[in-house]
Formats: structure tokens, sequence, C-alpha cells
């Protein structure tokens, strides 16, 4: 889509990634993540982080030095300071900091996609795309452009102008979506968060998951509720989100119960069953199986 880099695309590049190191780093003097303005968030990390499990928003993540892998399903999206991370639907993931150092910082940008302003802006254009419609998987890495990054930065500088913020985020915000969507994940941003076929019922599905993770749900009435069949709805849930609806059912509950314990100090037991299990005994094997340890023996290990 973009072509081949000028040599004046490349030093530009190199001096919005030094100033975006400068500017985080101020904004963030030691290790630790901040949303200094809504939707917008950066993290700092002086070491490489153990895989850590969690939950996508549709988000576009930009890295300023280091690098990081995403673990989804089957597939491993490695992506550094020339590459993004598009995530359209929400997702359960694993996240795993790779390059991280004192004195060379892991440092990146987050920035909350709004489906708003998506479908708008798709209204008010036509855009096409390289993207292969048969790749239907709600996550990707691409290589980033400096025009992209242009927009990332200019969002940054906002923070030091907050008489500016009300005018120009939603302005910037636009842009940014606007570059999404004429580059090469434009495909992807127009085919699942809005006008795919399917998309707005498996994203209405993954909805439904997460807010209800913890009650029993029948597949063939969530299907039959979409208007699909159970088949079809299986299999265009796993085409977007790489796993079956049980499993991103259970990874959700797991990772529930995980943060129960770790936060709000329940004991194994009690979290299992606020997630939805009955089982002491499931709930404990299951657990082990995503996370590599006993539910206690986890928490203890996350603790050290």
């Amino acid at each position: 889509m973009h072509g081949t880099m000028t040599k004046r695309d490349i030093q530009r590049m190199r001096a919005n990634r030094e100033e975006l190191i400068e500017r985080i780093e101020q904004l963030l003097p030691k290790d630790g993540a901040i949303e200094p303005l809504a939707g917008l968030h950066l993290a700092r990390l002086s070491l490489p982080q153990e895989p850590l499990h969690g939950v996508f928003k549709p988000t576009l993540c930009v890295i300023v030095q280091g690098s990081k892998e995403v673990i989804f399903g089957d597939n491993r999206y490695h992506y550094d300071p020339l590459h993004y991370l598009l995530v359209t639907v929400d997702l359960p993931t694993i996240t795993h900091v790779l390059e991280a150092s004192t004195e060379k910082p892991y440092l990146s940008v987050s920035i909350e996609l709004s489906s708003t302003l998506v479908s708008s802006l798709m209204v008010r254009g036509s855009y096409t795309s390289s993207q292969k419609r048969g790749d239907k998987r709600a996550i990707n890495v691409s290589r980033l452009d400096v025009n992209l990054q242009d927009a990332v930065l200019r969002l940054i500088r906002l923070i030091d102008s907050p008489q500016e913020v009300e005018t120009l985020q939603p302005l910037i915000s636009q842009e940014i979506i606007y570059r999404l969507l004429i580059g090469d994940e434009g495909g992807r941003l127009n085919y699942l968060a809005l006008m795919g076929g399917y998309a707005p019922d498996i994203a209405e599905a993954v909805n439904l998951l997460r807010q209800n993770f913890d009650q029993h749900i029948r597949m063939d009435e969530l299907a039959s509720e979409l208007g699909m069949s159970v088949s079809g709805f299986h299999h265009q849930f796993k085409e977007v989100t790489a796993m079956s609806p049980l499993q991103f059912q259970k990874q959700l509950r797991l990772q529930e119960a995980r943060r129960l314990m770790l936060s709000e100090d329940f004991d194994a037991a009690s979290a299992g069953f606020r997630v939805g299990y009955h089982d002491a005994s499931h709930f404990s094997r299951e657990y082990k199986s995503l996370f590599g340890n006993p539910p206690m023996r986890d928490i203890q290990l996350l603790r050290e």
C-alpha cells in the first residue's frame, strides 16, 4: 500500500521516534502505565516481562522502544518500533515483552479505537484496501508508516496542551482511524468492526460472552438468537477469535478468577464459584491447564 519509504520518510520516522521516546520517558520516569488522555495509554518497562494474560479491547498498539509478542490462539504476533498491532474485537490474549532494559526501557503507546468513529468515517468515504478478504482474524501486525506515526506523535504532544485536547483530540483520532482505513489493515478494520457480513453478529456474541461469562450459556440458543446455524456460528466465531465460543468463555472466566484471587484476596474455591464453576477440582484442573500452576500456587508465584 505504502510502497518503498523515501530517505526523507526514514529521517522523519527516526526524528518522530526520538521525540516519542523523550516525551514518554518524561511522562513515565519509572516503570508503570498511565492514561494521560481518555483512551490513550502509555507504558514503560525496564525488564523483559513474563507472559501476561489479559483482554485486549479494539486497540492500535505502537511500540516506541523494545519489542513485544502477543500470543493469540495458536498464532504469535511479534512487533517492534517498525510495526503496529491492530486488534478489532475484544480478545483474550497473552502478551510478552521481549526486549527491555534499564538503558533502553520498553516504551509503548496504545490507542483505544471507537467503533462509532470508525463507522462515521467509513460512511463518509469509500476506502480500498490491499488486505485479502479471506483473512478475517481480529488481530494482525503491519508495518508502521510515517503518516500514522506522525498522527500518534501529535496525539501525545496534546498532553502538554490541555486547553487544546477537547478540540484537537477528536480530530487527531479521526486521522489515526483514516490512516488505518487506507493502510494495509483497512480491510480488517472495515470487515470486522463494521461492514463484514456476519461481523456485527460475531461482535455481538463476543460482547454477550464477556458480559455473561459466569453464566451457563447454550451455544445453540446463542446461535439461534443471532440468526445463525450452530455450525456456521462456531466456524465464523473461530475465524475471528481463533477459538471456539466455549474456549473463549473459559479463558474469560479463568482470567477473572485469577484477578479476584490476586487483587481481592478470594480463595480458589470462592473465585471459581464466582466465575461460574460449581466443581472446585474441575476449576483447579482448567486453571492449571491455562496458567501452568494450580490456583493458589500461581497466585503465590505472582505475588513473589
